[in-house]
């Protein structure tokens, strides 16, 4: 058995999300699918981020172990001959066998994109969420820096999520406009269910002098969903690189025989 890890893109609005589901079309199946035909042998994949109904992603990396012949460089020309149009493999590599593209990753960056014009974009408007009234980019950027570092984002969870702990620590956070366009740009170390989405709804609340700069800060304080904004639309997001140190990449036997 080999284990092969694959990043792909893929634009998900016509999908229930990434995981496998009974009530809808979700990335995963397709994907399974694929590989189970070119393989001719059922496939398992798992991901790095469960993305949700609508999110996209750029840079998702999934794993999966295989018996069959393909070299694992070909995997993206031989799926992407079967994959629809909105669903591109980009690289396929061998990894150590207990390799998992969820539990090592050392981190993941994700853009939330925003059209802030009167009238909305066509082409964009399954990729940027429409804000018809004028943001202040600057107010937004002021408030983004101060995710950096590490909090308690308690308050950045939706109903639903599982994490054990809600610590995580922002790396990096940008904001910026480009024309109609305002990008917004955050890495950190892990994510909870929601919380870009939530912390891009706050930030076009700020924008809109709707909610204090220090709205964040508050957050952190009170630990208290209320003392954000809304949830922002899922098609806005995207997952745009997930991030693995390069121990993950070493075989297990390669590891243990380089600790002192």
């Amino acid at each position: 058995m080999k284990r092969i890890l694959l990043t792909l893109e893929y634009d998900g609005t016509n999908y229930s999300g990434w995981q496998r589901q009974y009530n809808g079309l979700a990335v995963q199946q397709v994907l399974e699918e694929a590989l189970s035909a070119a393989c001719r042998e059922k496939i398992a994949v798992t991901s790095a981020s469960r993305t949700d109904a609508g999110v996209h992603a750029l840079g998702q990396a999934a794993h999966f172990d295989t018996n069959c012949g393909i070299p694992p460089e070909k995997f993206p020309f031989v799926l992407n001959t079967m994959l629809p149009q909105d669903i591109r493999v980009h690289t396929g590599r061998q990894v150590p066998p207990d390799f998992h593209a969820r539990f090592m990753t050392d981190g993941k960056r994700y853009t939330y994109r925003i059209i802030n014009s009167r009238h909305g974009s066509a082409l964009k408007r399954n990729t940027h969420v429409h804000v018809p009234v004028p943001l202040d980019e600057a107010a937004m950027a002021r408030a983004a820096e101060t995710l950096l570092g590490e909090h308690d984002f308690a308050a950045f969870q939706a109903s639903g999520g599982t994490a054990k702990t809600t610590v995580r620590t922002i790396r990096a956070v940008s904001l910026v406009r480009l024309g109609d366009e305002i990008i917004l740009t955050i890495e950190g170390n892990a994510f909870l269910y929601n919380m870009v989405r939530i912390i891009a709804g706050t930030l076009i609340e700020v924008g809109m002098h709707k909610r204090s700069e220090d709205a964040f800060q508050e957050a952190f304080r009170t630990l208290n969903r209320l003392s954000l904004g809304v949830t922002a639309p899922p098609h806005g997001l995207e997952l745009t690189k997930v991030f693995y140190p390069e121990a993950a990449f070493r075989d297990p036997e390669e590891v243990r025989w380089h600790q002192p």
